[in-house]
């Protein structure tokens, strides 16, 4: 039975999206692991990645390891055994992949970073993401936009800091960018941090879980926040958000008189959009997946062909063993304000998804 190309490219892209290997095309296979689909940023990447890559004429093989990191590393060997040509990686802790990068440098397979540094590895080839120190810092003006917009006269402003997973890179340069904005208020007085909690070594949040960034937020709340107001939290990510307002909303924060702490957050998520427009979550960092998805393909379109990738930094990404030459993409940060114009323009989301 003759099967169309079209039909071929749809079954592929099928087979991908549900972790099953794509159908090989003329240029070769690409390898993607991707961390989790609990939160629909990854899978939005995963999605986005396999209909540009299909597109372009690779085979895809894409995996997710639900925050596992022994089932990552299994699926990584798995792909470097079946022999595709190229790996793309956000791995869930950038510190655990040596052993099997090493065998993929052995079998010619070279390897890129996505989003997330993979750490401690010279296999490490190339690294596509965002400026992530650019994120963190439209987080903390966003934060203190909102401080200043809906708390003018209640300086000092109390506030609590969230920080990522410690073993997610990313999350040290969100909070370094994020306290460069903050520190100086912070000395200045017009900032405090409520409970004294500075510091990715307290503050941070094991695998990006909202349920833990929910239950330390209740215990601050409660330790810290009897008799005074609590005006505002940095939050790295949507998932972490919506924890953070479910805790305050249970002791009254968006009801009678006690205002709505301002709360950052990032990746656009529905739910935190959603969010946004009932009052809630003050804003988001959008990152366009299908543009990181665009910047990979052509990544692996010069490697393949032999030559060298388009990169635009060679000295911030130190993984302990190499800088890796990146390709940093620009975030944007979101409020109610260009929810429209920014998410629904951009056609990554629509009206109706919205409402």
């Amino acid at each position: 039975m003759q099967i169309s190309r079209r039909a071929l490219l749809a079954l592929a892209t099928a087979a991908s999206v549900i972790g099953a290997p794509a159908f090989a095309q003329d240029k070769g296979t690409v390898g993607i692991a991707m961390p989790t689909q609990s939160s629909t940023r990854w899978i939005s990447d995963g999605n986005s990645m396999v209909e540009q890559f299909t597109a372009a004429g690779y085979g895809t093989d894409l995996q997710y390891a639900e925050d596992d990191i022994p089932t990552q590393l299994a699926q990584i060997e798995n792909m470097i055994t079946k022999g595709v040509d190229v790996l793309v990686i956000a791995a869930i802790d950038g510190t655990t992949l040596s052993n099997a990068l090493e065998n993929a440098q052995a079998a010619g397979i070279k390897v890129i970073a996505y989003d997330r540094l993979i750490r401690d590895s010279g296999a490490v080839d190339y690294y596509a993401t965002f400026d992530n120190f650019k994120v963190g810092v439209q987080q903390a003006e966003s934060l203190v936009a909102g401080l200043k917009e809906r708390f003018p006269d209640a300086k000092p402003w109390n506030i609590e800091l969230f920080g990522g997973s410690p073993d997610d890179n990313n999350a040290f340069f969100f909070y370094d960018g994020a306290m460069s904005v903050l520190q100086p208020l912070i000395d200045s007085g017009d900032i405090v941090v409520g409970s004294g909690q500075v510091g990715m070594d307290v503050v941070g949040t094991l695998r990006w879980d909202g349920a833990v960034a929910q239950a330390r937020m209740d215990n601050l709340l409660s330790a810290n926040y009897g008799d005074k107001v609590l005006h505002g939290a940095l939050s790295p990510y949507d998932g972490l958000s919506i924890g953070i307002l479910s805790s305050v909303k249970g002791v009254g924060y968006g009801s009678g008189d006690l205002l709505m702490p301002i709360v950052t957050g990032q990746d656009a998520e529905l739910a935190s959009v959603k969010s946004m427009l009932a009052g809630e979550q003050y804003s988001t960092v959008f990152k366009d997946t299908r543009t990181l998805a665009g910047v990979t393909v052509k990544m692996v379109d010069a490697i393949l062909a032999g030559g060298e990738p388009e990169i635009n930094d060679t000295k911030t990404y130190d993984n302990g063993v190499k800088v890796v030459p990146s390709y940093l993409l620009e975030p944007v940060s979101v409020g109610v304000a260009n929810i429209e114009e920014i998410l629904v323009g951009s056609g990554y989301y629509t009206a109706d998804q919205l409402k």
